[in-house]
């Protein structure tokens, strides 16, 4: 008999308390729908979700009781909403390693952690509008409602961000290095059917049916054995670990160092989708 017994993985019970303040969950037969909120409304987008999408990503993968993974937002909104006191209690602070941590690390971590922690096919379910859109390039199936737009705004903003945080990377990834270059440096927005017709989403499909869609193709996958789910899951990926592994890190030094020299201060005010899109 083996001398140690095996360390007790956190149970969906337990992580699903630990992230109320953040996640709503729902697991069937394997497939996990994971919905971002907000006291129960659409997210505010803040420093402390920031964090709180960092280690979800880690405790998710390590539940081997997961098997597919859908991803979505609440209400009619993906993340287009702010909590701008969380952004000033640290973009103010005098605390070196405070911004470090939430800046650097936790930017780094909702990337990394998604591509190399979740080791299940991935579906993305956009519900709406929003920023932060790039774990869901970064999923395996890609589901959208016809008014998502894709844009990075950070060039935009102000005296101008470096887009660093992910959404840069995936625009060179997904366009090619000349459409994603053009369309970082001018703020460029590319409704759904283009999305589609870019091949940036798979589907567009209505709000009320999109995370239907997404538990109908996740049943699907689960039909197949679990070894071949998830090496498939390996191939798809293979992709973004390499491009975030190559080159993520010096994206998001490059925007953080940019911005602490300009001593700039996100302004979410200038978010500038087309509201008749």
């Amino acid at each position: 008999m083996a001398i140690n017994s095996y360390y007790p993985v956190p149970e969906l019970e337990e992580y699903a308390e630990r992230f109320k303040e953040f996640f709503k969950f729902k697991r069937e037969n394997g497939i996990l729908e994971v919905q971002m909120h907000t006291k129960g409304g659409p997210v505010k987008w803040s420093y402390q979700m920031h964090h709180a999408l960092a280690e979800l990503w880690t405790v998710i993968g390590h539940d081997k009781k997961n098997e597919v993974l859908i991803l979505t937002s609440s209400g009619d909104k993906w993340i287009n909403e702010w909590d701008v006191e969380s952004f000033k209690e640290v973009e103010q602070s005098p605390d070196d390693d405070q911004r470090y941590d939430v800046q650097i690390y936790d930017t780094l971590k909702i990337v990394e952690n998604f591509v190399n922690d979740i080791e299940i096919p991935t579906i993305a379910a956009i519900n709406g509008k929003g920023i932060h859109w790039e774990m869901c390039m970064m999923s395996d199936i890609t589901l959208c409602t016809p008014d998502f737009i894709l844009q990075d705004d950070h060039f935009g903003m102000d005296s101008g961000h470096v887009p660093g945080d992910g959404m840069g990377l995936c625009l060179q990834e997904i366009l090619g290095i000349k459409r994603g270059n053009y369309a970082m440096l001018t703020c460029q927005s590319f409704d759904a059917q283009k999305c589609l017709e870019l091949g940036a989403v798979n589907e567009v499909v209505e709000r009320d049916q999109i995370v239907e869609r997404a538990w109908e193709l996740a049943r699907d996958i689960m039909k197949k054995s679990r070894s071949c789910r998830r090496m498939t899951h390996y191939i798809c990926v293979r992709p973004w670990k390499a491009v975030v592994e190559r080159d993520f890190r010096i994206h998001v030094i490059s925007e953080m160092y940019s911005f602490n020299l300009s001593h700039s201060e996100h302004d979410f005010e200038y978010i500038k989708y087309d509201e008749d899109k």
